[in-house]
């Protein structure tokens, strides 16, 4: 804890400060600084000056590519401190922050990768022009983080900023921010230039004042869908870039090929990984009449036997939420359901756990059957470990139902058939599709909703091209000069 504690003093200006929880217990296991609109406005002017005076903007393209690679590798020899404090932090079981973490170093060593291979275009021109383009860092980028998987979202868009010589500010969820503080001396070690990425953690004040600063170029935030809406308003009053990953409420489709078990135990991964609380979770599944029961029979079976307890003992499949308030929240929803005519087949409650573990934000893995699409569970985000299941009739049916909500990230398809696969795909409003799996995800992978589900990519290509803005210089290279207004060069207008 003694580099995050540092580190937190280090930016510490506010007088207020925040007790950070492990939600597996309620207990505090840190105090943060709460950082403001003053904060804010004194980090920003940090990378500015970095920005404009510092060396990374103008270091060569093959040295920030370096340095990101030395990210990557520092990265790797603190995985097992980073994958421990993210588990003590949110609450995840170490089994899942583990593996998540284990990948964050791709995502470093991608960018770095297209930094090195990027080439700009020699683009035509009718005449004596050579016309060719220069890509140029956007400036001071905001980056907003959710709770859920605060490393590899922070990754994801850190290194894209980054390759392309931008500076950044970092404002983490107010309830998770420990390890993107405990990043902080891995970018130093790596040869990251001091000001060049700046932390604030602060909650709504300070995410507001990042959205609404005029220094800041760029926008990533990931976050529920009114937060986007209000940061998009905000970024849109002075053109700023924006990208943002918004809610979700994923469909899962399974038809009736496929053998029931096979796919409530594939799929059930994506209700129950991080709790439910992922933007892509596979909260709807829509399963095809003739396999219903024995889906929900097999579902029922696996969701119950999942181990639920101390984040930090390997043996542990589900771990807390993430706070008392997000609980409530999700017990609301599922009471619901019941009043509505639904079913609970497991679950529905708070587990009995011992000793500290009772002081924590559990809830028990449910499943919910007999619904409809007209209930609350089925259209409004949940954000827990609950998996709602609703039957269908055939393919067109399955298509509305899946489509018949105002959020577009994620969604998954069961089936054998080669065909239906990519037809459904094709039919799907997602952002990302997956077929007989979920929430697989590369560096490679452009991930970014439609709809309320956001704006714009994170990853791939298209996210580290948006981290730079596009010069186009045009060069006349003939011998002679033009003079409009003297009858020379009069052949062509623009």
């Amino acid at each position: 804890m003694t580099i995050i504690e540092n580190r937190a003093a280090e930016t510490a200006t506010a007088s207020a400060t925040r007790d950070i929880l492990n939600p597996s217990t309620g207990q505090v296991i840190q105090t943060v600084p709460e950082h403001g609109a003053a904060d804010v406005d004194r980090v920003v002017a940090v990378a500015r000056d970095a920005l404009e005076n510092g060396p990374w903007a103008t270091m060569r393209p093959s040295e920030r590519s370096r340095v990101l690679l030395r990210i990557a590798d520092e990265i790797e020899r603190s995985t097992e401190e980073l994958y421990r404090l993210e588990a003590q932090n949110n609450g995840r079981p170490v089994t899942e922050t583990r593996a998540q973490l284990s990948r964050v170093p791709e995502w470093f060593r991608y960018n770095a990768g297209l930094l090195a291979a990027q080439r700009t275009a020699v683009l035509p021109s009718d005449g004596p022009y050579l016309t060719y383009q220069r890509r140029a860092p956007l400036g001071v980028c905001g980056i907003i983080t959710p709770f859920n998987h605060p490393m590899l979202i922070l990754a994801r868009s850190l290194s894209a900023a980054l390759a392309n010589g931008n500076t950044v500010v970092v404002k983490p969820s107010e309830l998770t921010p420990l390890t993107t503080l405990a990043l902080l001396p891995i970018l130093e070690r790596a040869g990251v230039p001091a000001g060049v990425v700046q932390v604030v953690t602060g909650a709504a004040e300070a995410g507001r004042r990042l959205t609404e600063h005029p220094d800041i170029a760029k926008i990533t935030l990931t976050g529920g869908t009114e937060t986007g809406r209000s940061a998009a308003v905000a970024t849109a009053r002075r053109f700023a870039r924006m990208t943002a990953e918004l809610g979700g409420k994923t469909p899962v489709i399974v038809f009736d090929d496929v053998d029931p078990r096979e796919a409530a135990e594939g799929a059930a991964f994506s209700a129950f990984v991080a709790a439910g609380q992922s933007c892509v979770a596979g909260s709807r599944f829509l399963v095809q009449r003739d396999v219903y029961d024995a889906f929900v029979e097999h579902l029922t079976a696996r969701a119950a036997a999942i181990r639920v307890g101390d984040p930090d003992d390997p043996q542990t499949q589900m771990g807390p939420l993430i706070s008392a308030r997000q609980r409530g929240k999700v017990a609301e929803l599922v009471d619901s359901s019941r009043e509505e005519g639904a079913t609970i087949s497991t679950g529905g409650g708070v587990p009995a756990l011992d000793g500290e573990l009772a002081g924590g934000f559990f809830y028990a893995p449910t499943v919910i059957a007999d619904a409809t699409m007209a209930m609350r569970v089925a259209r409004e985000e949940i954000f827990g470990p609950v998996a709602v299941v609703i039957p269908f009739d055939d393919e067109d049916d399955a298509v509305a139902m899946a489509n018949d909500n105002p959020y577009g990230l994620g969604a998954g398809i069961w089936t054998h058939r080669l065909d239906r696969a990519h037809r459904v795909a094709d039919r799907i409003e997602a952002g990302m599709v997956w077929i007989n799996d979920h929430h697989r995800l590369e560096p490679s992978l452009p991930w970014g909703g439609i709809k309320e589900s956001g704006i714009g990519k994170d990853a791939g290509i298209e996210s580290f091209d948006e981290f730079s803005w596009l010069k186009t210089v045009v060069t006349r290279i003939a011998p002679d000069s033009v003079d409009w207004y003297g009858g020379a060069g009069t052949e062509r207008l623009n």
